[in-house]
């Protein structure tokens, strides 16, 4: 368990660009698909803790998902093997961005990986509101709630420029008073 645990976050680690959120579709994939460690409700609860949880989502998503499966030795090895690829690469990547950053290619490439990036987050936010309930064929009182909740949050995010953990803290309450 402890080596499939390790492996399979070093691999996410190591392939995944584009920051935690991006990194998400892969964990899900291994976790639910490959490994079926967990059912998709229980890791979009795991997902949604880990965001609002000080610190780099796939690093807290790491440390719940080792914990569940192995104490906190299965904890502490996946965040080490999430982590791992990314300091290594940062270093190196580092060294060459500074010394190549003028060029023409370089540039390039980064304008791609930006807009990939952008897919991949909104990828993993399509794919996590599945896993939630709240795009389904059949939608029930639930889901219009959980899609005002969605749209208020992401108003009071862009138009009135409130802080995320006021808009984290203001939904959990809403959530307690309508589904509590």
């Amino acid at each position: 368990m402890l080596i499939h645990l390790f492996a399979m976050f070093f691999l996410v680690g190591l392939v995944s660009f584009g920051g935690g959120y991006a990194m998400i579709p892969l964990i899900q994939e291994e976790i639910l698909n490959r490994y079926r460690w967990m059912e998709a409700g229980q890791f979009a609860d795991i997902v949604a803790v880990a965001g609002m949880s000080p610190g780099p989502i796939a690093t807290n998503i790491a440390v719940a998902v080792g914990y569940r499966q192995a104490g906190w030795l299965g904890a502490a090895l996946a965040a080490l093997a999430v982590v791992l690829p990314s300091f290594a690469l940062i270093l190196a990547a580092g060294k060459l961005f500074f010394r190549y950053r003028d060029n023409p290619r370089v540039a390039a490439a980064f304008y791609g990986l930006r807009a990939v990036v952008v897919g991949l987050v909104a990828y993993a936010a399509v794919s996590f509101a599945r896993h939630a309930g709240m795009v389904t064929a059949a939608p029930d009182w639930r889901t219009w709630c959980q899609l005002a909740i969605f749209v208020g949050s992401l108003f009071a995010l862009i138009y009135l420029h409130k802080h995320p953990f006021v808009v984290i803290l203001l939904s959990g309450l809403v959530g307690i008073a309508l589904y509590g």
